[in-house]
């Protein structure tokens, strides 16, 4: 089945008052072209989890698009920390429940296996299994080993309605390759109702099954496939594009007040009518050739 839409009409397919899951990773491979678009279409209410707070959900925080964060911290790297995610966790606008990195990720394999539970040992003892008991105890419950008689920590499965990838290459009916790290990406994928792809590279089912090794998001997952080049711009994706320091520093600097975003969303994300606007905005294909890793090295 052909999948294949264009990114205004996936994003269009979410309700407000969703829960999404992100695929991003502080400044890597995150969903900049998919967070743009939901706030250029003015979708609100989201529920956002990630393993590690990144550009893109501080993105979509400040577009006021989100209500609640799910997460285990966050930064831009070396470039700073997420504002927008701070000042809204400061202000009261937003919901942030924070636990550890791993815990998320174990939240997914939880939702991934189908289980009512997963069981973890790293956060017994902390205070921050103590602030997440005082935050939203319903998402953590201690049982009793019924083989040892141990106490147990347990936490509830994360089960998003639509989980957003971006993958270096799939085909039309949804089959998708990622290089590199991965993170917990094939866990939301699995958790989720259902998963939007957005590629780098489309290509015909028969390449991707001559290589089928490589397939770690199937299309019976996916409800939606998106061609999109440079679509984790101005962060990087492994061995396609480095990460473009001198708009991930505007955009730190633009975050810096409510007032300073506001005039960024209007410039990049109001102010052009799409993806392709966006790139002739930061440079064109003049610009992002400089951003593209060599074919024989990766990098």
């Amino acid at each position: 089945m052909d999948k294949l839409t264009t990114l205004a009409e996936a994003v269009a397919s979410i309700p407000s008052g969703s829960h999404v899951a992100l695929p991003g990773f502080p400044i890597t491979r995150c969903a900049m072209a998919f967070a743009r678009e939901v706030i250029r279409q003015g979708i609100k209410g989201l529920t956002l989890s990630q393993c590690v707070g990144a550009m893109d959900a501080d993105m979509l925080v400040g577009g006021g698009a989100v209500v609640r964060l799910i997460c285990g911290g966050g930064s831009l790297d070396k470039f700073g920390r997420l504002n927008c995610v701070n000042r809204g966790i400061e202000d009261g606008t937003l919901q942030a429940e924070e636990y550890s990195s791993l815990s998320v990720a174990f939240r997914y394999l939880a939702g991934s296996l189908g289980l009512p539970f997963m069981p973890i040992r790293s956060l017994q003892g902390s205070d921050l299994i103590r602030q997440i008991k005082e935050r939203t105890g319903s998402d953590v419950a201690d049982i009793t080993d019924p083989f040892t008689g141990d106490n147990w920590l347990v936490l509830k499965p994360l089960l998003p309605d639509v989980s957003i990838q971006v993958v270096h290459t799939a085909d039309a009916e949804g089959n998708a390759w990622i290089m590199g790290p991965r993170w917990d990406n094939v866990e939301q994928a699995k958790a989720s109702k259902r998963t939007i792809l957005i590629a780098e590279h489309v290509v015909s089912t028969e390449m991707i099954r001559q290589q089928a090794e490589k397939t770690v998001i199937p299309g019976l997952l996916v409800s939606h496939v998106v061609e999109l080049p440079f679509s984790a711009h101005p962060t990087s994706c492994y061995r396609e594009y480095d990460y473009d320091a001198k708009e991930i520093e505007k955009y730190v600097k633009a975050t810096s007040t409510p007032e300073s975003f506001k005039a960024y969303l209007d410039e990049y994300v109001y102010g052009v009518k799409d993806h392709w606007g966006y790139l002739e905005k930061v440079g064109g294909l003049k610009h992002l050739n400089t951003l593209k890793a060599d074919p024989i090295l990766g990098y």
